[in-house]
């Protein structure tokens, strides 16, 4: 059987995708033993085969335990299991071609740039949204760049999520990057409009998420497992039933703050996956990615840059009372 094409990490289109279901025979030395672990040992026949590539698969939903996507990667295997796993073979890989875009370019150095991507625009290509993205245009940006250089990005937004979205020119100030993230010497906020009034006016929202066993493109909060998630918060302005709060990630999971917020009631205005009545109150989420404080690796200096809230966002503040 086939599937669609997907995206890699740096850009690819995966063009076709074969795949195929293969259930696992299991033995007594799986009992309680880690699922990505037995698959590894399992699957040694497999090229490439890693534990990396195993949870991506099991993230994906594409491990079954008895029927049903596997809830994560440290869930311990029992006697009678069924375990089965959809093997993806990419067929052909196809880098995505450059493209004229108007990019809103914040900031630009010879190792980075800092881009506001507007609410509606893709960051990465697809086999749905091949062209278009802002990778496309990326690309062709980096024509006029030395040679050598590639464009790749330190994290990235949903589709309706607007803001700041660093881009790097090459690999050796992409992974100094990804240090300076990983031990949280990259500061970054977030403007959202809420339905309700924060309680406290200031806090720490930590409450682990994981993927959500039954729909896998959901995350969802956990007190079992999952992976720790931290979001501070303070509000800033509330009216007419909404409130404007800034956000700052100390940990950077899927839908962290969307769901987070949602969590404990103040879902984002517009959100449709997490919001319930609140997603009728904007034909988006409002969530904007509004500053970054960060290093320039090479050079050391402190760089400091902002993302106006876009019109809608401000539009809709301005309509409900709230204060800028």
């Amino acid at each position: 059987m086939s599937e669609p094409g997907a995206v890699g990490r740096r850009g690819e289109v995966h063009s076709g995708v074969d795949s195929e279901w293969r259930s696992i025979d299991l033995d007594r030395g799986d009992h309680g033993i880690r699922l990505d672990r037995v698959l590894l040992r399992h699957l040694h026949d497999q090229s490439g085969i890693s534990r990396n590539r195993i949870q991506k698969w099991i993230d994906a939903g594409d491990v079954l335990i008895n029927g049903q996507p596997a809830a994560r990667p440290s869930w311990r295997v029992q006697r009678g299991d069924d375990v089965r796993i959809q093997i993806r073979r990419v067929a052909k890989r196809e880098r995505p071609r450059a493209e004229p875009l108007d990019l809103d370019v914040l900031y630009e150095d010879d190792d980075l740039l800092a881009v506001n991507k507007p609410p509606g625009l893709i960051v990465h290509p697809s086999y749905k949204h091949a062209s278009g993205t802002l990778i496309n245009g990326l690309l062709e940006r980096a024509r006029t760049w030395p040679p050598g250089s590639m464009p790749a990005l330190l994290g990235r937004l949903d589709k309706m999520t607007s803001g700041i979205v660093i881009v790097t020119k090459r690999p050796e100030i992409h992974a100094a990057l990804q240090r300076a993230a990983a031990a949280r010497r990259i500061d970054k906020d977030y403007l959202a409009i809420v339905v309700g009034k924060p309680s406290p006016p200031r806090g720490t929202i930590n409450m682990a998420l994981d993927r959500d066993p039954w729909d896998r493109r959901r995350v969802t909060v956990t007190d079992r497992g999952g992976q720790p998630s931290m979001t501070k918060y303070e509000r800033l302005s509330s009216a007419g039933g909404f409130s404007l709060v800034r956000c700052r990630l100390i940990t950077g999971r899927m839908h962290q703050i969307r769901v987070h917020l949602a969590a404990k009631g103040w879902p984002i205005a517009g959100d449709a996956t997490y919001g319930g009545a609140a997603a009728k109150a904007f034909p988006r989420q409002a969530l904007h990615a509004s500053h970054v404080v960060m290093r320039q690796p090479r050079t050391g200096r402190e760089l400091a840059i902002a993302a106006p809230l876009p019109d809608d966002m401000r539009e809709f503040a301005v309509s409900k009372g709230l204060s800028l």
